[in-house]
């Protein structure tokens, strides 16, 4: 009678140490599954955005003529800017030398960084350079000196002071899309 106590103690505690690594199982694969759809639908928002910016940057902004009414220096000036493009006219890769000056004088601090990733219409941060013979034009912050974990990158070539050029767009995060 006392082997047959001891085997439904087992039994018993078998039945119970088996529902609890079903439930542990079920709750790793559930909240792993949920952290790769948080990494690659962040990874593909990532891409969308640096299409986006890119599209942005080559369009002359809102109003076109946005550089000339506006204190560089100061963003509060800002505000009558709807958005922000580079470019000369719509659908075309030719780049206004003053407007790309402008965005790169107001890209200087990071208060007013911040505030061109609104006129852009991004999230994430950026970084912009416009390479040709003998010239390289930064905008933004360049995502290797702050620890990027995620980069996407967007050529486009266009054309600068009648200069062929390549711009390359850079959007890219710090934070890990599978956490917060």
């Amino acid at each position: 009678m006392k082997a047959q106590f001891w085997s439904f103690d087992v039994i018993f505690a078998m039945i119970i140490f088996s529902f609890a690594i079903i439930i542990l199982a079920y709750v790793w694969f559930s909240v792993n599954n949920q952290l790769s759809l948080t990494s690659s639908s962040g990874t593909e928002i990532i891409q969308v955005q640096a299409n986006r910016l890119g599209q942005q940057l080559l369009s002359p902004g809102n109003p076109s003529n946005w550089e000339t009414q506006i204190n560089i220096s100061n963003p509060a000036t800002w505000n009558n800017i709807v958005s922000i493009g580079i470019g000369v006219g719509n659908n075309t890769d030719v780049l206004s030398q003053e407007k790309v000056m402008a965005l790169s004088a107001m890209t200087a601090n990071y208060i007013s960084y911040q505030s061109t990733k609104q006129l852009l219409g991004i999230s994430y941060d950026y970084y912009v350079s416009i390479k040709g013979n003998g010239f390289n034009i930064p905008i933004g912050f360049k995502p290797n000196t702050n620890n990027a974990t995620d980069i996407n990158i967007l050529n486009e070539p266009v054309i600068i002071g009648n200069e062929s050029a390549v711009m390359q767009v850079y959007v890219w995060t710090n934070t890990s899309f599978g956490i917060g």
